[in-house]
């Protein structure tokens, strides 16, 4: 037994988003342009999705985001730890450049789609794995007529996703990261198939042009 259809859904704008930090694990709420994405997203969501189970990670901002979504179908939010970002160790809360000029030859790697091996960098695989496995136990919990939303981050949901469709998250690129409050749609293959999850949709959101929805209801003025 499992859901017939899994979306994940990435957090809304954080004020770390909104300067270029790498947020990894650092639990950082939702910025003002953040609170109102979720709103918006989470109507957009709800028309499109109707779920059965609503789980997110323990991190405030993919919370918060679940929770907006979570009032429009009645449902309450479910928080999983094997959900949360990729870490970044050393890296997080700094900028691009600020990792290139401290760890050039780190960042080269990181930047070429290797491993780099910076302290507490959490691998792509070892993300993908933690990932899928905790969708998967709660896509478990449901039947082939019921959806399971998974409110996540960026950097999981995308590894999470790659090894779904049966691929290798170290060493595959081929999928476009999402942008805060837009999902990935994915359903149940049938019976014996591979892989057994095909994508539906990918980087769906609530139809704004990207830079309004970069810069909030004021951009709309």
């Amino acid at each position: 037994m499992t859901a017939g259809t899994i979306v994940l859904l990435r957090h809304a704008r954080t004020a770390y988003n909104a300067g270029l930090r790498l947020q990894g694990q650092i639990d950082i709420p939702l910025d003002e342009v953040g609170r109102w994405q979720a709103e918006q997203g989470a109507t957009a969501l709800a028309a499109s999705h109707k779920g059965s189970l609503v789980v997110a990670s323990d991190l405030q901002r993919a919370r918060d985001t679940a929770v907006a979504y979570a009032r429009h179908v009645g449902l309450e939010v479910v928080t999983d730890a094997g959900l949360r970002e990729r870490s970044f160790g050393i890296w997080e809360g700094l900028t691009d450049t600020e990792i290139a000029e401290r760890w050039p030859e780190e960042h080269a790697v990181w930047r070429s789609g290797g491993e780099p091996p910076a302290e507490g960098v959490e691998p792509k695989d070892v993300v993908a794995r933690r990932m899928e496995e905790a969708v998967l136990r709660h896509a478990e919990a449901l039947s082939a007529g019921e959806t399971l939303v998974v409110v996540s981050h960026g950097s999981a949901i995308t590894q999470a996703v790659i090894r779904l469709l049966g691929l290798d998250p170290a060493t595959w690129r081929g999928l476009h990261g999402l942008h805060n409050v837009h999902w990935s749609h994915l359903r149940a293959s049938g019976p014996g198939a591979t892989p057994e999850w095909r994508l539906v949709a990918h980087n769906v959101g609530a139809g704004y042009p990207l830079d309004t929805w970069q810069s909030g209801p004021e951009a709309r003025q």
